[in-house]
């Protein structure tokens, strides 16, 4: 039913648009949730793979699964907010519930090792752009220094809601966003 995230549309949607197409796939009008898939998929990826790192298929998996529990929870969505915001919300839970599921399991986690292509030739030899520097440098942090440095920075969320999506105190947030802030610092040093 649902096509690829890389074939999303840009989000042109406004909420009045929204809200029909959300009430239509809540009566179980798959056509309308696929436009709605559409035209958020982009951003759902997006903030998905910022918080959990671009670990190849699995930000497409989170980002499949919350499409999932979008479906399954849009007959009690009660517009009390944007759907795009509540969509948005959604994602980064089913983000931050990956992030709690690797903590809670040892794993050999391969971030730490990806800072090492940062500012390093593509294949035709050229040094990539800064945007994409930056986009590796935030996917090889720690997970809960990028989890924060993603929520507080790119989300606009307050160290208050941070601690309590993290289970940590309000001082380890403001902690990991500056341990963030300061590796990367460190792996762009060369680029700036």
């Amino acid at each position: 039913m649902l096509t690829a995230v890389t074939e999303s549309l840009p989000d042109e949607a406004t909420p009045a648009d929204d809200r029909d197409l959300v009430g239509a796939a809540a009566r179980g009008e798959t056509a309308a949730f696929e436009t709605l898939y559409r035209r958020h998929a982009g951003r759902v990826h997006g903030v998905i793979a910022r918080l959990v790192g671009h670990h190849g298929a699995r930000a497409e998996d989170l980002t499949q699964e919350a499409f999932v529990r979008a479906w399954q929870a849009l007959p009690a969505f009660r517009f009390e907010s944007a759907f795009s915001t509540w969509l948005h919300r959604l994602a980064v839970n089913t983000a931050l519930m990956e992030l709690r599921s690797r903590r809670s399991k040892p794993q050999e986690d391969g971030d730490e090792d990806a800072f090492e292509l940062v500012g390093s030739a593509d294949s035709a030899g050229h040094v990539t752009a800064l945007s994409m520097d930056l986009e590796r440098a935030v996917a090889s942090l720690p997970p809960r220094a990028r989890a924060v440095l993603v929520l507080y920075d790119v989300e606009g969320w307050k160290h208050e809601e941070i601690a309590a999506e993290l289970g940590m105190a309000v001082g380890s947030s403001k902690a990991q966003l500056h341990r963030a802030r300061g590796l990367l610092r460190e792996r762009l040093g060369g680029q700036a």
